[in-house]
């Protein structure tokens, strides 16, 4: 005993001791061969309920690149535009506000989620909301019948039209969404390929929602990448247009005044009087028209450079890929998950009674 404790004390063990307890632990376990094979059989059995039990999940996968230009300004604008209250410096400028992630962060945005979740698709014959797929594939109108009363809700209602209940609905769903059911991420950071997932038990739900909401967020970067550049073209276009209306009507003005007085008397200058201011009119006017014109071909050209592509690669397409427990992966994985719950337990069943013979 001695021995042991100055062992104990100066935390030693010899070699010998270690042999000598690693065969008593396999003794022990041997004796325990019915605890073992109990837990065992017990694991093999809720692995396979785990197994048939268990719904599949779906995975919707969609990857495109998304390629964006680089453009800069248009350089020295005519003083004219300006006169006309064209501001063109910016027409080329690239914004910041996709650039990075943050166009992975507006996957993940609840304006967007909810935006798609608010489209229908064709499912098992008839058309259907999105979220009210998902609200009867995840039955949680029998999980939440207590607070909310879902056959007085109508979804398809314009969203300014939305109760709080509606708006405190469509928030859970896209919480438990944006957590459970979608990942947004760059396969290779270095590229501009974007892949977006989205999983669920409900096959349908995952493809529909996956291609609804690559739908809704690109055509909402496209418009807003080109917004500015697009409002700039239309003002242009809307001068061009004032310009050119106003040129026409001088011409004909000048046109009647010759219509009028086909042969003035070159002797008498106040007769020509009109017709000059008309011509100078016309000359203004012109020059007017094609400084913007210049301009505007100039917005039309940059608004397509700065118009980003949008290409996708890969898209859903049924069968989707499913991850689910295989029978053979529930037996394994069940046995040798119990196998080890009852090492510990023979384990802690075998210092407790050792520390009540003491």
């Amino acid at each position: 005993m001695n021995q042991q404790n100055k062992h104990i004390l100066d935390d030693k063990i010899t070699f010998k001791e270690l042999i000598e307890r690693l065969f008593s632990w396999i003794n022990i376990l041997l004796h325990k061969w019915r605890v073992l094979g109990a837990f065992v059989i017990v694991g093999i059995l809720l692995g396979i309920a785990a197994s048939l039990l268990k719904k599949p999940v779906y995975h919707a996968d969609t990857t495109f690149v998304l390629e964006q230009s680089d453009m800069g300004g248009l350089g020295n604008i005519s003083g004219i535009a300006s006169m006309l209250g064209l501001n063109l410096g910016s027409i080329g400028s690239e914004s910041g506000l996709f650039k990075g992630d943050n166009i992975l962060e507006l996957y993940r945005s609840d304006a967007m989620l909810s935006q798609a979740l608010l489209d229908s698709f064709e499912g098992a014959g008839e058309a259907q909301l999105l979220i009210n797929r998902y609200i009867g594939f995840h039955d949680l109108d029998e999980k939440w019948k207590s607070e909310v009363d879902f056959e007085v809700l109508d979804f398809s209602l314009p969203r300014e039209k939305f109760s709080i209940q509606q708006d405190s609905v469509l928030r859970e769903v896209v919480k438990e969404i944006r957590k459970e059911s979608l990942v947004v991420d760059k396969p290779d950071r270095k590229l501009n390929i974007i892949k977006v997932t989205v999983a669920s038990k409900d096959q349908e739900f995952a493809k529909s929602f996956n291609e609804q909401l690559v739908e809704t967020v690109n055509d909402f970067y496209l418009k807003t990448k080109t917004k500015k550049t697009a409002e700039n073209q239309s003002v242009l276009q809307q001068q061009a247009d004032s310009v050119r209306t106003v040129l026409d009507e001088k011409i004909k003005q000048l046109a009647r005044f010759q219509d009028n007085v086909p042969n003035p008397n070159p002797l008498l200058q106040e007769g020509l009087v009109a017709s000059k201011s008309l011509q100078v009119d016309i000359q203004a006017a012109a020059a007017v028209y094609e400084e913007i014109v210049t301009n505007l071909e100039i917005a039309k050209i940059n608004h397509r450079n700065n118009t980003p592509l949008i290409q996708i690669i890969d898209q859903p397409r049924f069968p989707l890929e499913r991850t689910e427990i295989k029978l053979a992966t529930g037996i394994v994985l069940g046995a040798f998950l119990f196998f080890l719950l009852g090492l510990v337990w023979v384990y802690l069943q075998t210092l407790y009674f050792r520390h009540l013979q003491q």
